[in-house]
């Protein structure tokens, strides 16, 4: 119990397991029946999209749904293969093959656990929006290129990975489009865009692939069209149970792909964390609960960890099918381990049925997740906005695209990182005072106090870090300073390393030409950072004070003493 709670590890399934009833039974299973038949497109067309297969695609979303809804922090989340990982897994799967991929998911797990145990979980949500923003739009952008090709029926066997090489080889073969593919994959679109105008129950994705693959059967029987490929034509088509196997690295050593797999189980890592949290949140928000954010990082893990073994790939959690949990009266994770068994008959028993599905009808439904995931009309509000949250969101947007997402991610963050450095600067004053100073005080007038003779004032208002700490030895260095050295930090929120050395080097100086420094408006954790480098006791102890009047008052006494002794 101790070592559970230590690591935060609190699985939402046993909790609720406590107080469950037949009628949130029959509400589980219900919604877990739906989301497992909303699920069946989406698995099978994510794992042909990263390059993997249909059997990988519903693979990963039972062993992985089931175990993220069994050890998962959130009643309703589903887990499963999601859109964001399309990118990456292609583009792992071309340079190090299926067992860099497994190994790389595997990596990829175990930082998400790590997380979890060490708490890292309310720290994630803090990425910076744009950054968010801007790969989900690069990653729309990048799955909609891929899906030209199906989209079209051009037949292209090697389609380039680099997005600006993708686009000149479709031009290069606009004369192989087959236009009955075209027809198929335009009209699953309209399908899906117009079916939740027919029924909000239905699946659109679903209705468009049961309806074109009758059209295509029936093209195909009575027209002598088959020039429309199908998923059965490229693939070897699910059967049986899922079967436990080992990743193979081939002649490579297992530190040496460790190595060159860390950049990207990282940004596989990350990636779940960010795309799973958010999901949790938006379902805390619907279902008026709160989910365990640790919790939920180490099942993430779990799952990732795990699915490999059995020839999946990356999952995380999905928050179409997470609302589409929560709108059909899903309230535990149960309804998440029913949408499992749903799949898992399908991959029992209807397989020959996935074989028949149109590749051109897969195209579409992927057209509208990447069209769904855009965010564009977010992007239009942002636009509108500052002009740093900008330039981060598109060049995350760009970098994702044309290059992938690790770099755009590591870029995203550095910019982001300078631009709130920049601001924080901005914000933080330093200024000398002599003569006189204004003291302001919340609810009340404001008060004029006398400098004493013989002494100065540097007021800093903002955070004291490296950025500013620079700037702050700078001005202490450009002026003849008087005998008296009064350090007002009131609005002194933090102090890190570099302030206080820089602070050091100030006092130092000061005390080695025979002036005193005196440190007020000091707050409780500053003093302690100070205490904690010895600054304390170099400046001594009965000049560090908490409110300037008290300063002022020292400084008075050190400047009488200053004046006896010139006087002497």
């Amino acid at each position: 119990m101790k070592l559970r709670n230590a690591i935060d590890f609190q699985p939402k399934l046993f909790g609720c397991l406590k107080t469950y009833n037949r009628e949130t039974l029959s509400r589980d299973i219900m919604a877990g029946i739906i989301v497992g038949i909303v699920a069946i497109p989406l698995a099978i067309a994510f794992g042909i999209a990263s390059g993997v297969g249909p059997t990988e695609g519903l693979v990963t979303a039972i062993i992985a749904g089931l175990l993220i809804s069994v050890f998962g922090g959130s009643k309703v989340q589903i887990g499963g293969p999601t859109g964001a990982f399309i990118v990456i897994i292609y583009g792992v799967i071309q340079q190090f093959g299926l067992g860099g991929l497994a190994l790389a998911t595997i990596m990829a797990g175990v930082m998400l656990v790590i997380m979890g145990v060490f708490k890292l979980g309310n720290i994630i949500k803090f990425m910076p929006y744009p950054i968010i923003v801007g790969f989900t739009g690069g990653i729309a952008i990048t799955i909609f290129s891929t899906q030209m090709n199906d989209l079209f029926g051009m037949g292209i066997e090697q389609v380039p990975a680099n997005f600006i090489d993708k686009w000149i080889c479709y031009f290069q073969h606009l004369d192989q489009i087959n236009w009955w593919a075209f027809a198929v994959g335009l009209a699953s679109i309209l399908i899906i865009c117009y079916t939740p105008r027919v029924s909000k129950k239905i699946p659109g994705s679903l209705a468009a692939i049961v309806l074109m693959t009758g059209v295509c059967w029936l093209l195909k029987r009575f027209a002598g069209v088959d020039s429309i490929l199908t998923i059965g034509d490229l693939y070897e088509l699910p059967s049986g149970l899922p079967r436990l196997t080992l990743p193979s690295l081939g002649d490579q050593s297992l530190f040496e792909a460790m190595q060159q797999l860390l950049p990207v189980a990282f940004t596989i890592a990350m990636l779940g964390a960010i795309e799973s949290l958010l999901s949790a949140m938006v379902a805390d928000g619907v279902i008026g609960d709160r989910h365990n954010s640790n919790t939920e990082l180490i099942g993430q893990g779990i799952a990732n960890i795990v699915v490999p073994f059995f020839g999946g790939i990356p999952a995380t959690g999905a928050i179409a099918r997470t609302m589409a949990n929560i709108n059909n009266g899903g309230r535990t994770p149960i309804a998440g381990v029913m949408h499992t068994v749903v799949l898992l008959l399908v991959l029992l028993l209807l397989g020959g049925l996935v074989g028949a599905i149109p590749m051109p009808c897969l195209a579409g439904v992927l057209i509208m997740v990447s069209y769904n995931m855009s965010g564009w009309r977010t992007i239009r509000s942002m636009c509108r906005q500052e002009m740093s949250g900008v330039l981060v969101l598109f060049t995350t947007l760009l970098l994702t695209v044309i290059f992938d997402l690790t770099i755009a991610i590591e870029v995203g963050l550095v910019m982001a990182i300078v631009l709130f450095m920049k601001r924080i600067m901005e914000s933080t004053h330093i200024s000398i005072l002599h003569n006189e100073m204004d003291v302001h005080h919340d609810g009340e007038r404001d008060e004029r106090l006398t400098i004493p003779t013989h002494t100065e004032v540097y007021e800093i208002e903002g955070p004291f870090f490296f950025g500013v700490a620079t700037k702050f030895e700078e001005m202490a260095r450009m002026h003849d300073a008087e005998p008296i050295r009064i350090v007002r930090m009131r609005k002194v929120s933090f102090i890190d390393a570099t302030g206080l050395h820089n602070l050091e080097i100030f006092i130092t100086a000061s005390l080695q030409q025979g002036q005193q420094v005196i440190l007020s408006g000091v707050n409780e954790s500053v003093y302690r950072e100070i205490e904690r480098s010895g600054l304390l006791d170099m400046v001594g102890r009965e000049n560090v004070l908490d409110h300037i009047h008290k300063a002022i008052r020292r400084a008075e006494e050190l400047s009488k003493a200053y004046k006896e002794n010139l006087e002497e």
